[in-house]
């Protein structure tokens, strides 16, 4: 690896380095950077748990537990300088230990990583995209768990079963780590070696049309009957109030929205089975500037707040790409028709008071942005 000079048009050789030699440990340096940047794996991650060890009968842990976007479980196990021989049989024991889990095994799990922090249930929606809970498949299939191994080196025991898996469409993927160091400043090195890319992009096709073969159909287009029939509602008792969604279809999906003067800030609103919100989120693509517009914003929380009548809800998640702010209304269901007028009513009167709450930090959101 190297370093490039811009101004002396020059590229200088990195060092490479050993974690033994600058001191740094599995668990307490490699397992928090994988934990709180899971995307260096090569793909969006939802970490779940830490050294996970409900397992019954026996005191293993396994160094990471995770979500990938398609529900499946991952097992990641960490080594250092060496993969050691036996890091394949470890995580496949794992694997096989977490076959059993639940949908709400997986949810208890996960909250008590979050603790007191978040609620397992929102995280796990805004990771798959706000789709409802009820509507997210977790662990399903007692082949679908995936394993990655995460190592600076590995032993050709290793390699040769991690190989000889992959023939029985086993997921496996072996990511080689590789610190180097120029002068005080050092790098990290993430590689996925086995199996290769074009392999790895082949497989995950055809897993992901596999996991669209499984999903409940019947229970997913009965949803969206519903959702069809309470958006059209929606949309002609909002018309007869303001135009704000007159420009709106009806939608099967949980959410509808428009933009309010920027590119990639969108006003929404959003059904659930047990809550309806208005919402700003903010998604022009970088994670970096989504969190600095949303930062911007928040300077003018008071302001904003007041405007709008009530305090609202700043969600900047930090481990995700989109910021939100919204403000939410527990315990009604769009499943329930008899809850319709009470959605429809706190839906229109929000959705305006946020728009028009927003309408001049959003100038001023443009002109910052400009002149970024």
């Amino acid at each position: 690896m190297y370093l490039i000079n811009k101004e002396q048009n020059r590229v200088t050789k990195l060092k490479q380095k050993t974690f033994s030699e600058l001191k740094f440990r599995e668990r307490d340096h490699l397992q928090e950077w994988i934990a709180n940047n899971p995307s260096t794996l090569g793909e969006e991650l939802l970490i779940i748990q830490k050294e996970f060890s409900g397992f019954n009968e026996t005191n293993e842990r396994l160094d990471l537990l995770a979500l990938d976007k398609l529900g499946n479980v991952v097992v990641i196990e960490n080594k250092l300088d060496d993969s050691g021989k036996d890091v394949t049989w470890q995580a496949i024991k794992y694997a096989s230990y977490c076959a059993s889990l639940t949908k709400q095994d997986i949810i208890k799990v996960y909250q008590d990583f979050l603790g007191t922090s978040a609620i397992a249930q929102d995280k796990l929606s805004d990771f798959f995209d706000g789709r409802e809970l009820s509507e997210i498949i977790l662990n399903q299939g007692l082949n679908s768990q995936r394993l990655i191994l995460v190592a600076a080196n590995f032993r050709k025991e290793v390699t040769s079963s991690v190989l000889w898996l992959l023939n029985f469409k086993i997921r496996v993927q072996c990511f080689k780590i590789t610190p180097f160091a120029y002068d005080e400043q050092l790098f990290l090195n993430v590689e996925q070696i086995l199996p290769t890319k074009e392999t790895e992009d082949f497989a995950i096709s055809i897993s992901t049309k596999a996991q669209e073969e499984i999903e409940v159909q019947e229970t997913l287009k009965n949803r969206h009957h519903v959702r069809l029939k309470f958006w059209e509602n929606f949309i002609n008792h909002s018309n007869t109030k303001n135009n704000l969604f007159s420009n709106n279809s009806p939608s099967k999906e949980s959410w509808i929205g428009k933009g309010i003067g920027m590119s990639g800030v969108n006003l929404g609103i959003v059904v659930s089975n047990s809550y309806c919100r208005s919402e700003i989120t903010i998604n022009r693509g970088s994670k970096e500037e989504n969190k600095e517009l949303f930062d911007f914003l928040y300077e003018m929380k008071d302001q904003i707040e007041a405007d709008f009548g009530a305090e609202l809800t700043w969600e900047r998640m930090d481990e995700n790409v989109t910021c939100r702010i919204k403000y939410q209304h527990d315990g009604v269901s769009y499943f329930e028709e008899d809850d319709w007028d009470e959605i429809n009513a706190f839906l229109v009167d929000t959705s305006v008071r946020m728009e028009n709450a927003f309408k001049e930090p959003i100038r001023k959101l443009n002109i910052y942005s400009k002149r970024r």
